[in-house]
């Protein structure tokens, strides 16, 4: 698979997005499964990706680390170009992904799960700083994966790709099934990594919980973008989300 095309020294999208995503298309074998996907996500946001199961919110962030086997259109990252590029470059440029099933080794403890991803540019967060962020893992640094609750299994999924050095991070469903302070937890957590400057794309199916932490909302049907709420115009758009999400 081709490598990035590199563009001129210091350039961005032309948008000013630190992430540019357009006309995006994905198949999964015959199945179409993205319809041409249109994104801004700028330096520092965080965005969120709102929508029906089935709408294409993973698919989107998949084919954002070159794990759809076929896609086309244009994902440019600070100023590079993406869509055919290998994962393992993807990665390297800073982008990481966090998915839904989250991938907690169960027979290594939360520290050797820390530890197993490898940094892969400058500026990884360190281990204190992790267990800093997330005092629930320092109390469980040497608890196996499989005694871990769901709410610490997402932190610990989440702080495993803090130290790889990535600054673009893609959380597919952080909240799904977890109890609601748990959620308020994640939720405080988002917050904390936006002021520290990483950019966040978020996957979610609970408007409720993206409002406490986006800046922005991208509304997803069938493979499509079809509507961009900013944060603060939520509450006012309700019924055209309860018409979109079937909430």
């Amino acid at each position: 698979m081709a490598d990035v095309m590199t563009a001129p020294a210091g350039a961005k999208a032309s948008t000013g997005a630190l992430m540019e995503i357009r006309g995006l298309e994905a198949w999964y074998g015959e199945s179409h499964v993205l319809h041409g996907v249109d994104i801004d996500i700028r330096e520092g946001e965080v965005v969120t990706l709102l929508g029906r199961n089935g709408a294409g919110k993973t698919s989107t962030l998949r084919s954002i680390m070159g794990l759809v086997p076929r896609r086309s259109g244009s994902v440019k990252y600070d100023g590079k170009e993406f869509v055919n590029a290998r994962p393992d470059i993807i990665a390297r440029a800073g982008i990481a992904y966090c998915p839904e099933e989250r991938g907690i080794f169960a027979s290594l403890d939360v520290t050797e799960n820390l530890m197993l991803p490898p940094m892969v540019r400058p500026g990884g967060m360190p281990l204190d700083e992790i267990y800093t962020l997330f005092p629930n893992l320092k109390e469980r640094a040497r608890s196996q994966g499989t005694k871990l609750s769901g709410g610490e299994q997402q932190m610990l999924a989440i702080a495993r790709i803090l130290r790889t050095g990535a600054r673009l991070l893609l959380l597919d469903e952080p909240s799904e099934g977890l109890a609601p302070v748990i959620v308020q937890q994640i939720g405080r957590t988002i917050r904390e990594l936006k002021k520290r400057g990483f950019t966040v794309l978020l996957v979610e199916q609970n408007f409720r919980f993206a409002q406490t932490v986006a800046d922005r909302h991208y509304v997803m049907e069938h493979g499509r973008v079809v509507d961009m709420v900013a944060n603060e115009d939520l509450n006012a758009s309700l019924d055209r989300l309860h018409q979109y999400l079937g909430v």
